[in-house]
């Protein structure tokens, strides 16, 4: 009895299976359709000022126990004086190396034993005294922070091994073919006498001409709280972090020297090939670009959705066309540089030596074409690509003060985020077709191709695409400085 009642159930749970497996065959015959755009609201924050005028935004998060506070000096490497290019980010680099009463490996244990981390970076307009810590550590954290920020140590014994280290690095450079692309590329679009056009680490004269007084010049001129702000994220709230930040950098006096005046930006007005000669290289590094736009610009949201189908995306017409459809390399795409000032438009990939004048007439062709109309279909599918991955820009403490800081910096109104997605949504075919023929013109490009010479440019030459220039490794980055006890 016992055995069928046991072969009975067995019976119906399989015959359940089989229906519930029959209604829920999947459909196979397409992609699944996108879900609607997601509505996001930038959660709520509130600005204040320290008794010295510092000024603060802070956004409580208390999910988790965590609590990050970003230091942000209106500063950047852009501000780098003429002939000490690379100061602004060895001081930054610098500020790591002790401070107040502690030298680098004690700062460096002290950071450690919190839990913390703490971190100095320069970009090209900005420089931050970065902080996260668990909260129960966060007096102690905020103590360190503001003794990096505002009482940097800038020891010459720790400079002149940084000094070491740069100039092996502009060593290794020799080496690295994307590095002499990316610096050739920056140089071939704003010129060696703008700061957009020169590396931030320096070259080698700036590298070895650079003192101690100059760091400590440059920080006295910008690190000051008249130039800088503090963004606050975490399991706080702003009466707590009032006294405490108060406490911190309420003593903080002085008031920044004026930032040097940015010599004029130029755009391309015709098209240029510079070949970078890496004797028997199998890759040829490719770099196409121009003069993009500013941070700010109104054009903004249809340069995003326009990139996304043009190369910011595994699925965009670069990436499909160059590795997908042809097999010539991992991978392609293009991007929007922005800043204060308008940087760089990019289309780039390292491409298969043999391919490289194949891939160049890709690129070209998709460059030309972008400035068609598009398909309702991918305008669609980019708009939603870049709204459906919004959400997740934002899920932790340090995603939240990097999203806050873009806020300051370019003084964006405080629902910016919360309108994003309906910006992006609006964009329109002719919104992407109109800032494709403003901001992509195949005929004025710099065009840089960093691989083996004479593998590649009879090839190049017969695209008749413009006049070739031909450089060494050493055009472009000098001769190989001699460091010390470097073979």
């Amino acid at each position: 009895m016992r055995t069928i009642l046991r072969s009975l159930v067995t019976g119906v749970l399989a015959t359940g299976l089989v229906l519930v497996a029959h209604a829920q065959k999947p459909d196979r015959s397409g992609p699944p359709k996108a879900g609607p755009a997601p509505s996001f609201t930038m959660p709520r924050f509130e600005k204040f000022a320290l008794s010295n005028g510092l000024q603060v935004v802070l956004l409580e998060k208390h999910q988790v126990p965590l609590v990050q506070v970003n230091l942000v000096v209106r500063a950047g490497t852009a501000m780098d004086p003429a002939g000490k290019s690379g100061l602004a980010s060895m001081t930054a680099a610098m500020m790591m190396e002790g401070a107040g009463t502690l030298d680098a490996l004690q700062l460096a244990d002290a950071i450690d034993f919190l839990g913390a981390q703490i971190g100095a970076s320069a970009g090209m307009h900005t420089s931050s005294v970065s902080m996260g810590a668990p909260v129960s550590k966060l007096d102690a954290a905020l103590a360190l922070q503001a003794d990096v920020a505002l009482h940097p140590v800038f020891a010459q014994n720790e400079l002149d091994r940084k000094r070491k280290s740069r100039l092996t690095t502009l060593v290794q450079w020799r080496d690295e073919p994307r590095s002499l692309a990316s610096v050739m590329f920056s140089r071939s679009v704003y010129g060696s006498a703008h700061p957009y056009g020169v590396p931030v680490t320096g070259d080698e004269a700036s590298i070895r001409a650079m003192k101690v007084e100059d760091l400590r010049a440059f920080h006295t001129q910008y690190f000051q709280p008249s130039n800088a702000f503090l963004i606050v994220v975490g399991d706080v709230t702003v009466p707590q972090m009032k006294e405490k930040l108060e406490n911190a950098f309420g003593a903080w006096r002085g008031t920044a020297g004026a930032a040097p005046a940015l010599p004029p930006i130029v755009q391309l007005d015709k098209r240029t090939i510079t070949i970078v000669d890496k004797p028997g290289a199998p890759q040829t590094e490719i770099r196409i670009g121009r003069v993009g736009a500013a941070r700010t610009t109104e054009d903004y949201y249809a340069l995003m959705v326009m990139n996304t189908i043009l190369g910011g995306s595994f699925s965009s017409r670069l990436n499909q066309n160059l590795r997908e459809e042809h097999g010539y390399t991992y991978g392609a795409g293009s991007s929007f540089g922005f800043r204060v000032l308008p940087g760089p438009f990019l289309a780039a990939s390292g491409v298969q030596a043999a391919v490289t004048d194949s891939a160049l007439l890709e690129f070209m062709k998709e460059l030309k074409e972008i400035n068609a109309q598009v398909p309702d279909a991918e305008l669609e599918r980019a708009k939603n690509y870049i709204s459906l991955g919004f959400p997740a820009e934002f899920q932790t403490v340090g995603d939240l003060a990097d999203k806050l800081e873009e806020l300051v910096i370019y003084d964006l109104p405080a629902d910016y985020y919360s309108q994003y997605v309906r910006r992006i949504q609006a964009v329109t075919a002719a919104d992407v077709q109109r800032v494709a023929k403003r901001y992509i013109d195949p005929a004025k490009m710099s065009i840089v191709l960093v691989g083996d010479r004479a593998g590649i440019e009879a090839k190049i030459a017969a695209l008749k695409l413009a006049p070739i220039t031909n450089l060494s490794v050493e055009d472009v980055l000098g001769k190989a400085p001699v460091v010390e006890g470097m073979k």
